[in-house]
């Protein structure tokens, strides 16, 4: 099974801000060296130009992109048994499925490509087939497949030879009634009798198989030699000879080829139980990302199946959270938003603070867990604080957020001014950026009864980037709106030195909500102008929550 199963994936909400993907690799860290548990920070969406500044600026990795937890394949103790040869004997098919205790097994080429499958089924049916007595000829078997089921010996001939021609004879008649009934290119099994074994040469057989362990004399391996016929011997008699002849053909022939219902590492779990609950397979052939064969799959394997791990940090919201979040174990909930519509099906830890940013509680618990943190880890908990206080501007800054970042400042040798100046303007930066992109990169779907409605924000440093913004972003408003399945959008420009927002909107209810929630009118360009609003979580989404509740 895939190590990346056991994993514990720390993520933050969708379309994440600095806050969100510093303090997933931040809290990954302080896991990884307090308890035993191995985690990894992931994002949920794409990185803003602001996180993408500060990442670099620590020399930090960016975090893997994660936009669904839904149980996987890759999830599943599936078994990692590897694939036969189709040149494999169905005998030696049926001795690998009985030691595996396995029905079913997948046939593989050379470079690990699935060529087709083969049940305990298919060699049963085989196996009752007995009277095609040209089954070794048709299927073009090998010397070795049947020196290998009857133990046998390679006297005369090549045993890297196949069989090509004849069918299967038993020669166990007088010799002159082996004359009649023998052709040109057959396999004959054969016992100790000299004079068949003449003949059988004499009506150019193919292959003699002369049984019970018998020698055979120098005279009939010349002879044979001669006349190109190969000779084998075998311990077994001419009965069970006549029985596991027709098992050494390989299982290639009687495989299935077309139409195999197989899974990829990356299939969702529903989709393979919705696929398994319509066949009668009790095993299904696994591809890798490289469209490899890499296992099997069982209806037991996927009932047993391990949840996803998830650590959740800035957000507590359905839907905030990374797709399929319901499907995974949640572990632990670290934020300081209000407590939103997120349930979990167990007791987790949940740690929320009213504090300006998540960052912020987990230094505390760096402190508290005695762990020191390293000049990397104090950058982007510094950036992420800057970021989420609006450099100490916005009302959710508390005295704790502000002192925090200064002594974070001085662990990552950074000045608090020159920093957040650098990063903000990094991060209004629109040279080559499309409105969608500047739209999400900082977008959150809340819910109000049952009102859906989203809110974007951006920060901006001065006010011809901000005008900049807003012109781009107006007439795109309403294809995000459809696009993100909201019934109202609102996008807040903030302007940080002025501490006030500028508010674009579209939606049924927009304006009515605006107007009710700040008691404000629109300017003539359609656009509001919050004065003192620059915080989504405590100035804004209150007054709207209100609002909507008021409709």
């Amino acid at each position: 099974m895939p190590k990346e199963a056991h994993k514990v994936v720390v993520i933050g909400h969708r379309n994440p801000d600095t806050d969100s993907i510093c303090s997933a690799i931040a809290y990954a860290e302080l896991k990884n060296r307090t308890s035993t548990l191995v985690c990894e920070p992931r994002r949920a969406g794409k990185m803003n130009q602001e996180t993408e500044f500060v990442l670099k600026k620590f020399g930090v990795t960016p975090p893997r992109m994660c936009t669904d937890v839904n149980p996987k394949i890759r999830d599943v103790d599936y078994r990692e048994m590897p694939g036969i040869p189709g040149s494999t004997s169905l005998r030696r098919a049926w001795k690998i499925m009985r030691d595996q205790q396995i029905d079913t097994l997948s046939i593989t080429s050379a470079d690990n490509e699935l060529e087709g499958i083969i049940t305990v089924k298919d060699l049963a049916t085989a196996n009752m087939d007995v009277f095609d007595t040209a089954v070794l000829a048709k299927s073009r078997t090998s010397y070795k497949n049947i020196l290998e089921t009857l133990n046998g010996t390679m006297v005369v001939g090549n045993a890297d030879a196949v069989c090509t021609t004849g069918h299967i004879k038993i020669g166990t008649a007088t010799p002159e009634m082996l004359e009649s009934s023998v052709e040109k290119g057959d396999i004959v099994i054969l016992s100790n009798r000299y004079e068949s074994q003449l003949c059988a040469i004499e009506k150019e057989a193919s292959l003699l198989i002369i049984c019970n362990g018998a020698k055979v004399g120098r005279t009939i391996q010349r002879i044979a030699d001669e006349t190109g016929v190969a000779i084998m011997t075998t311990p077994v008699d001419t009965y069970a000879a006549g029985k596991l002849i027709s098992q050494c053909a390989p299982i290639s022939y009687y495989m299935t080829r077309d139409n195999i219902l197989k899974f990829t590492l990356v299939t969702p779990v529903a989709d393979v139980l919705r696929v398994m609950a319509k066949v009668r397979h009790r095993y299904f052939p696994i591809l890798d990302e490289d469209g490899k064969y890499c296992g099997m799959v069982s209806r037991r394997n996927v009932i047993a199946l391990r949840k996803r791990r998830i650590i959740l940090v800035d957000h507590n919201e359905a839907t905030q959270a990374v797709e399929g979040f319901d499907q995974a174990e949640i572990l632990e909930i670290i934020d300081h938003h209000r407590i939103g519509s997120l349930e979990t099906s167990g007791p987790v830890y949940f740690r929320n603070q009213p504090v300006g940013c998540t960052a912020t509680i987990i230094t505390q618990m760096y402190d508290e867990n005695g762990v020191d943190i390293p000049p990397q880890i104090a950058g982007l908990l510094l950036a992420a604080i800057l970021s989420d206080t609006l450099a100490f501007r916005s009302p959710t800054c508390t005295p704790v957020d502000e002192n925090t970042a200064k002594r974070l400042a001085k662990i990552a040798g950074v000045d608090i001014e020159e920093f957040s100046t650098e990063m903000f303007e990094a991060g209004e930066k629109l040279d080559g950026k499309t409105p969608e992109e500047v739209f999400l990169q900082d977008f959150k779907v809340f819910m109000c009864g049952d009102i859906r409605f989203g809110v974007a924000q951006g920060s901006y440093m001065t006010r011809k980037n901000l005008q900049a913004a807003q012109a781009l972003l107006q007439p795109y408003l309403e294809e995000a709106r459809n696009k993100q399945n909201v019934e109202d959008l609102y996008m807040l420009l903030t302007d940080v030195p002025k501490e006030e927002s500028v508010v674009i909107c579209t939606g049924r209810y927009a304006a009515e909500v605006l107007s009710n929630g700040f008691e404000s009118r629109p300017a003539a360009d359609g656009s509001w102008t919050l004065p003192g609003v620059v915080s989504r979580k405590k100035q804004f989404i209150p007054a709207m929550m209100s609002a909507y509740q008021e409709l």
